[in-house]
């Protein structure tokens, strides 16, 4: 009975043939493990041409670098299956870290569209003496003074229309919805 540390005779055998370069251990080898290399990348990655990819990529690395599987370390199984890991999880990384900034951009266009909409909703639902206030001070230019004089109100009523409508439109920027707001049903 062989001992422990004495690798199955096949691994030995095909990591020889591999490292003096015959295509034929290269076939064998993809023959008996290919499904496999296939499966893992698949669970790692979710994707049928990422796999795809990987297995190609995990059989490259065997025929270059066959020397660096040692049989002493464990059957030649879970060496292609812990090297196939590797380059799955690596594509996965690579992958995500492309993805992260059209996530960051996509999240931040739809914070600013929803800050838009809420802002839009008070405008429109905010009182029309509020909203007229606002017209002059944001769309003319007008002061307080100049938006009393065209409103017909005291500084005073201008100032505090001012004041509470920029309060309401402030609350855009909250991230709950619009008081009253139903959205669409």
């Amino acid at each position: 009975m062989a001992g422990k540390d004495v690798p199955p005779r096949w691994d030995r055998k095909m990591q020889q043939r591999l490292a003096r370069g015959e295509a034929a251990a290269l076939g064998e080898t993809y023959d008996r493990f290919a499904s496999l290399v296939h499966n893992l990348a698949h669970r790692v990655l979710g994707d049928e041409r990422a796999a795809d990819a990987v297995t190609r990529e995990v059989f490259a690395h065997i025929w270059e670098h066959p020397e660096t599987y040692d049989p002493r370390q464990g059957p030649l199984r879970s060496w292609i299956a812990a090297l196939t890991h590797r380059v799955a999880v690596q594509r996965l990384r690579d992958r995500e870290e492309r993805e992260q900034p059209r996530r960051e951009e996509l999240e931040s266009t739809v914070r600013r569209a929803s800050v838009a909409a809420r802002a839009d909703y008070i405008v429109h639902s905010m009182p029309t003496p509020l909203r007229a206030a606002l017209d002059l001070a944001y769309f003319q230019r007008r002061d307080y003074r100049q938006t009393a004089t065209d409103l017909g109100v005291t500084e005073e009523e201008a100032r505090r229309r001012l004041r509470l409508g920029l309060q309401l439109l402030s609350t855009a920027h909250d991230a709950g919805t619009p008081p009253g707001y139903r959205g669409a049903v």
